[in-house]
């Protein structure tokens, strides 16, 4: 199982979110270079880059900063936040991430990611922030009443590499994943899963582990990381 430290950033630092709540902000001290290089000299080999401003504004703001990351490190980085255009999408490319994440885009215009996801062979990944079954956009902010399941069976032929999935509800609480859910999901589609929000302790990380879903393919870890709970030497033994 893929485990991804993640690294959101806000306003140049690392934050993270309660829910998805922008009034509901936790900065931490060290710089999201710095996180990244702890990341990379513990061992990790992959993390999740968000830009949440680029999620609000609809294009990359902090693209120096995930640029310095990916020069000084060597990481397989697969980027979120903002990335609504196939320019923005070639540029992340070439600046040599491993995936790039798409989410409002891919919901508005489900056409705009299937291409991309047949032009980029295994580079093209799809975010679902999901928030009772329903997805969300725009950084969490706009709620649609477009069901998670119903929309990737349209997408499901297309090339995809592999889905985030974000049970909102849970992101940045600690309370554990909404595990049995998140496999009964995983069982009706044929991509790839990333499992994020709600991590608590690396008991959560073997849980999933335990369950062998064959599509579970890894696991986002957020707060619980900056907080303390999850030891990062513990979790990149797991």
């Amino acid at each position: 199982m893929i485990i991804l430290p993640a690294i959101d950033i806000k306003n140049g630092k690392c934050v993270r979110l309660l829910r998805g709540d922008f009034n509901k902000i936790t900065e931490y001290e060290k710089s999201p270079l710095e996180q990244a290089s702890e990341f990379s000299n513990l061992g990790f080999k992959n993390i999740h880059i968000v830009d949440l401003d680029g999620a609000v504004e609809g294009k990359s703001i902090n693209k120096n900063i995930i640029k310095d990351i990916i020069k000084k490190n060597n990481l397989k980085i697969q980027i979120g936040g903002g990335i609504r255009s196939r320019d923005n999408v070639e540029e992340w490319i070439n600046a040599g991430v491993d995936k790039v994440v798409i989410s409002t885009a891919a919901v508005e215009k489900p056409e705009f990611i299937i291409e991309l996801s047949k032009k980029y062979k295994n580079k093209i990944a799809l975010s679902l922030d999901v928030r009772n079954g329903f997805i969300a956009l725009s950084g969490w902010k706009k709620q649609t009443d477009i069901l998670a399941l119903d929309f990737i069976k349209k997408i499901e032929h297309s090339a995809i590499s592999r889905i985030i999935y974000t049970d909102i509800n849970r992101d940045g609480t600690k309370t554990g994943p909404n595990i049995k859910d998140t496999i009964n999901f995983s069982k009706k589609i044929n991509i790839p899963i990333i499992v994020s929000g709600g991590i608590s302790t690396k008991v959560d990380i073997i849980n999933l582990k335990k369950a062998k879903a064959a599509n579970i393919e890894g696991v986002i870890v957020g707060r619980a990381i900056y907080d303390g709970s999850i030891n990062l030497e513990e979790l990149s033994e797991i």
